[in-house]
């Protein structure tokens, strides 16, 4: 009963079908609802100060979210505990509706005051898990239907390091950018690179680090990540 009552309410909040484990008891409904509920009244607080804001925004304790105005919520959001956004940009930060990112995640988008990082464009139905760190230097997007396991790691950024008579640090930076595409599924521990583009339906082993563009279907795995095999080879072979 309670888990029918609480599937029908998070799939209107979701706007899609959301089935709840029947086996969830009263206290745990309570308890998240209580959750939710607090989340909720955080997320009206502070609605009126972000650029755009449609749909229900969740927002758990101790978040730091800088720069309010220059993000644009296109439906409901949830952004756990700790996390911290700061979205001093040139282009801002768009989510799309259904997004949610876990507790302790960064997501930075200028590093230094004399370089403004570019922007960061999410699409639906999102979903990034604790503790990600997102550095928006160059542009950064992310398709729909894109979900990423805990700890991934995003540099839209490169240090220049050519001029041994010049500390790298004073010796600038590229930003070529990263673009991920619609229903990937990055793994835990994947660090992704400035300049890789990864297509969509990819699919990206745990610890792996991307530093080249992946094409659709692909499996990819390792450090630097290769492809190991590609999802849809069996329906290539059919189609032959």
């Amino acid at each position: 009963m309670f888990s029918k009552l609480l599937s029908k309410i998070i799939s209107k909040i979701k706007k899609e079908d959301y089935k709840v484990d029947p086996n969830i008891t009263l206290s745990v409904v309570l308890g998240l609802v209580i959750k939710k509920l607090t989340m909720v009244i955080r997320g009206i607080i502070r609605k009126p100060f972000f650029k755009k804001s449609k749909g229900l925004l969740f927002i758990g304790k101790n978040c730091n979210i800088s720069c309010k105005k220059k993000i644009s919520f296109l439906g409901s959001a949830t952004i756990e505990d700790y996390t911290k956004i700061d979205a001093l940009s040139k282009g801002g930060i768009t989510i799309g509706n259904n997004f949610s990112i876990g507790r302790n995640s960064i997501i930075e988008c200028t590093g230094v005051l004399r370089e403004l990082g570019e922007s960061l464009e999410i699409g639906e139905n999102v979903g990034i898990a604790a503790n990600a760190f997102i550095a928006v230097r160059g542009k950064v997007k992310i398709g729909d239907n894109t979900i990423f396991g805990p700890n991934v790691s995003i540099h839209a950024e490169n240090h220049n390091f050519e001029d041994l008579n010049t500390p790298i640090r004073l010796q600038g930076a590229t930003r070529k950018g990263i673009e991920i595409g619609k229903d990937c599924w990055i793994g835990s521990k994947v660090t992704i690179l400035d300049g890789v583009h990864i297509g969509n339906h990819v699919i990206v082993a745990a610890g792996a680090v991307v530093n080249k563009d992946v094409p659709d279907y692909a499996i990819v795995g390792g450090v630097p990540a290769k492809v190991i095999k590609f999802r849809n080879e069996g329906e290539k072979k059919e189609n032959v």
